[in-house]
C-alpha cells in the first residue's frame, strides 16, 4: 500500500478516536524522521531515542489538538525540538536531568485492547528462542519487555518501577515490540 497524505490523515483521525493500530502506524511511519532529527541535534543514540519516545508520548497524549491542515511530521518535529530544548535547559540549570512530570492524572491513555501483529508474532515464539531474540534488543528495551511480559506488570507498575511517565512507558513498549517483531521476522526468513 502506498503511503499517501490521505492514508496518513485516515490514521490520524483513527488515532484521535483511540484506535491502537493507528498509533502503531504513526509510530512506525514517523519514528525514523523524529529519531534522525534528534540524533543530529544531541549526537547520542540513547538521548535521541529517549527524546523520540517522549515526543510520541506527548503527541499521542495531545493528538486531539492536531490541526489536520498542517503536516503531521512538522508537528512531531516541533514537539521533539521543544522537548530537547527543555531538556538542555534543565541540564544547564541542574546537575541532575529532570524528566517530565510523572503525574499520571493528565496522561491520556493509549488504548491497548487487542493484541497487535507484533504481540501475536512474539507469543508464537518458543521461550528459549524468544529470550535469544530479546537479548538482541538494547538494554532499556529488554527491561521493558521483561517487566511487561515476564514479570507481568501493568503499565502503571512499570511506570512506578522505572520512575517514568505512563505515556513514555507505553510508547517505549510499542517500540520494543516493533523492534522485537522485526528481529523475529528476519530470523524466520533467514
Amino acid at each position: 500500500m502506498e503511503i499517501t497524505a490521505a492514508v496518513i490523515l485516515k490514521h490520524i483521525q483513527e488515532a484521535k478516536k483511540g484506535k491502537q493500530s493507528a498509533f502503531n502506524f504513526l509510530l512506525d511511519q514517523y519514528w525514523n524522521s523524529v529519531y534522525g532529527f534528534q540524533l543530529k541535534r544531541v549526537q547520542s543514540e540513547y538521548e535521541a531515542e529517549d527524546i523520540t519516545i517522549e515526543t510520541f508520548s506527548k503527541a499521542f497524549d495531545k493528538i486531539g489538538t492536531f490541526d489536520e491542515k498542517y503536516n503531521f511530521n512538522t508537528w512531531l518535529i516541533t514537539i521533539s525540538k521543544n522537548i530537547q530544548i527543555d531538556k538542555s535547559r534543565k541540564k544547564k540549570a541542574s546537575i541532575q536531568t529532570q524528566t517530565m512530570d510523572a503525574n499520571g492524572e493528565h496522561v491520556k491513555k493509549i488504548p491497548d485492547q487487542n493484541p497487535s501483529p507484533e504481540d501475536k508474532l512474539i507469543t508464537e515464539q518458543n521461550l528459549a528462542e524468544l529470550l535469544q531474540f530479546i537479548k538482541l534488543l538494547k538494554p532499556h528495551y529488554q527491561e521493558i519487555i521483561n517487566l511487561r511480559y515476564f514479570q507481568e506488570m501493568s503499565y502503571n507498575e512499570i511506570s512506578d518501577t522505572l520512575e517514568e511517565p505512563l505515556s513514555n512507558v507505553k510508547v517505549r513498549l510499542l517500540r520494543a515490540k516493533k523492534l522485537l517483531s522485526e528481529i523475529i521476522t528476519q530470523n524466520r526468513n533467514s
